[in-house]
């Protein structure tokens, strides 16, 4: 299973990023604790973690500040039973359990769940994340490549990805 996974703050006019290993997260605790902990590093009060995996799914972490509970939109709630970082961000989020889904050669369309206007001061509004998140033929990254430029953080997003 191939994850990349990248945590982002502003820091004055511009943003500051960097790619996080989640292995070892066991609990939300773990995530955020993560999460803040770069925050503080870059004087900021808000991040943003982004994650993708295996071209099948991504998540977005929001955290805006220390005490705060984390907002997550994860782009297919059928993959927490597959994935534990998904399971994880399923748990904390508040978001639904759905049954697995049998595989019967093709694959219905992702269920998204989640706070989908965690990025709407970001530029991302709800009604267009969770579309792309269902349009055909979107890939999970090229998803958080729209969440990077709207945000400001494009470029950023494009060198850890090289």
């Amino acid at each position: 299973m191939s994850t990349f996974a990248a945590v982002f703050a502003p820091d004055g006019g511009t943003w500051r990023g960097t790619e996080v290993d989640l292995g070892d997260a066991d609990a939300i605790d773990d995530i955020t604790d993560l999460m803040l902990d770069f925050g503080t590093e870059s004087g900021s009060d808000m991040t943003l973690l982004l994650i993708e995996a295996d071209d099948e799914w991504f998540a977005v972490v929001r955290v805006d500040e220390t005490g705060s509970d984390p907002r997550v939109y994860l782009s297919d709630e059928r993959v927490v039973h597959d994935h534990p970082v998904a399971g994880i961000l399923s748990e904390a989020g508040g978001l639904g359990s759905p049954a697995p889904v049998e595989s019967a050669g093709a694959r219905p369309d992702p269920r998204p769940d989640g706070d989908d206007d965690l990025l709407s001061d970001l530029g991302v509004d709800g009604e267009e994340l969770r579309s792309l998140s269902v349009g055909g033929g979107v890939l999970p990254g090229d998803v958080l490549a729209v969440v990077a430029e709207r945000s400001g953080f494009a470029d950023l997003l494009d060198t850890m990805r090289l």
